[in-house]
């Protein structure tokens, strides 16, 4: 690649190293928050990033965590000072997610040929085809006829290049729905640029779609692309719609109809090709009515309307769903964890799932992390109380929580002495090792009689 690009978090605010890597042939974006990276990267992604951070805390690694699992594509490097590396949460981020780290300050050398190993590595990556089928699985591969339905009409409205409008509840799939109009159309080797209107300022809002000249306004001091500009040739996706402020609705609404944009502090036009596709989740016919969306926007916007379906409606694709996003995050899950016991997949079809997609990812993914024993139960998906009670529990799960409860109940007894509690379960220290070992326990696991028996109730009811 040949010019050598990075972004960089520099929550610490001190970039003079920045100029000494642009020395070394580096291209820096400094950015100081995640609202800013994130806008940085939909108009100019790169392939490697940096965080540059002092003084964490449990709170600020728990955030950086959760940035980092939403841009886990890219290849992450740190720079931390050494008491932030010496607490759990640090060294616990470092190795869940960074390609390497530093401890500052900076040594730019040093950190230019980490970043150069960085970036080819991530090349290396890239040059590897990805099985594309697999990423939409989880909005076309169900069985459903509501699934099927959108399926064919997203393959018919990939073919032409007319504004699509998605209607759905909120994590229904709309995104993923857009990417797919993009992915079969041909406009798919270009770029799919997302935007969320609703989580960019209104003060940034403007400048972040249109872009702006240097000097238009206070701190900015160089020339920026727009979002628009940056999905040239290919796909903007505009979601949440209807939360575009009014104001800027107008300039929108040219830019449809004469394909022709100007920058923030600019006179000059500037002409974009570019496809534009909508989502939204509130009622805009209603928006129109009450003045809050322009009526000649909204049918610049409604050429071609899909609606994407709640889960609720697509009863026959929760399993298969459920079984999809247990695959994807398997990483997340302990060895032992083999999937779903059939009350849990009872309580998942009986669940109504006004959170949608994105309620069954949230819930299968912390019951992959919380789950004690082989098999996912109703009370691991948080699906315990008021799910439908089946008159029948899988063998397996039923085995599962006798030997757990024999071996927790053994070593309450023999005040978690392993070799007596071995003797009186009837097997060698070994084996009950092994059993402590499939079961994922210790020593500390016994239970009381009456922690036991309240266990038993509540799996009676």
């Amino acid at each position: 690649m040949p010019n050598r690009r990075v972004m960089c978090i520099d929550v610490s605010a001190s970039p003079a190293w920045s100029r000494q890597l642009g020395a070394l042939g580096w291209e820096v974006d400094v950015v100081t928050d995640f609202i800013a990276a994130e806008l940085s990267l939909q108009q100019r992604p790169v392939l490697v990033g940096l965080i540059v951070a002092t003084g964490l805390d449990e709170g600020e690694c728990s955030r950086i965590d959760g940035w980092l699992r939403q841009h886990g594509s890219m290849v992450w490097v740190g720079a931390f000072d050494a008491a932030s590396i010496a607490t759990p949460a640090c060294r616990e981020l470092i190795v869940n997610h960074l390609f390497d780290h530093h401890t500052l300050p900076i040594d730019a050398q040093r950190l230019s040929l980490t970043l150069g190993h960085a970036q080819g590595h991530a090349a290396l990556v890239r040059s590897i085809p990805l099985q594309e089928p697999a990423r939409y699985s989880e909005l076309v591969g169900g069985k459903s006829a509501a699934t099927q339905e959108l399926a064919s009409q997203i393959r018919r409205v990939a073919k032409v290049d007319a504004p699509v409008l998605l209607v759905g509840e909120s994590g229904s799939g709309k995104e993923l729905a857009a990417q797919l109009i993009h992915r079969l159309s041909p406009r798919a080797a270009l770029p799919f640029v997302p935007v969320n209107c609703a989580a960019i300022p209104a003060t940034l809002i403007q400048s972040a779609l249109f872009g702006h000249e240097k000097g238009a306004f206070t701190g900015a001091d160089r020339e920026k692309h727009g979002l628009i500009e940056a999905a040239g040739g290919g796909t903007l996706f505009l979601d949440e719609i209807g939360d575009l402020p009014r104001e800027l609705q107008i300039n929108l609404l040219r830019f449809l109809q004469e394909g022709t944009i100007s920058r923030v502090g600019s006179v000059r036009t500037i002409r974009v090709d570019v496809r534009v596709i909508a989502a939204t989740n509130v009622d805009l016919d209603r928006a129109v009515a009450n003045g809050a969306f322009r009526e000649d926007l909204f049918y610049r916007l409604n050429v071609l309307s899909l609606r994407v379906p709640p889960l609720r409606e697509r009863g026959e694709d929760i399993e298969t769903l459920a079984e999809h996003f247990f695959e994807k995050f398997a990483a997340e899950k302990s060895p032992r964890l083999k999937g779903f016991s059939e009350r849990a997949l009872g309580a998942m079809r009986a669940h109504t799932w006004p959170g949608n997609v994105r309620e069954l990812i949230n819930r299968v993914r912390r019951a992959m992390v919380m789950a004690h024993g082989r098999l996912i139960t109703p009370a691991d998906l948080g699906l315990d109380k008021g799910a439908a009670a089946l008159p029948f529990e899988a063998l397996e799960e039923a085995r599962t929580r006798a030997e757990q409860k024999a071996i927790a109940l053994s070593l309450k007894n023999a005040g978690k002495n392993v070799s007596l509690a071995a003797k009186h379960l009837g097997v060698s220290r070994m084996t009950l090792y092994r059993l402590m070992a499939k079961h994922g326990m210790t020593e500390r696991d016994g239970v009381s009689a009456r922690e036991d028996r309240r266990h038993d109730d509540n799996h009676s009811h």
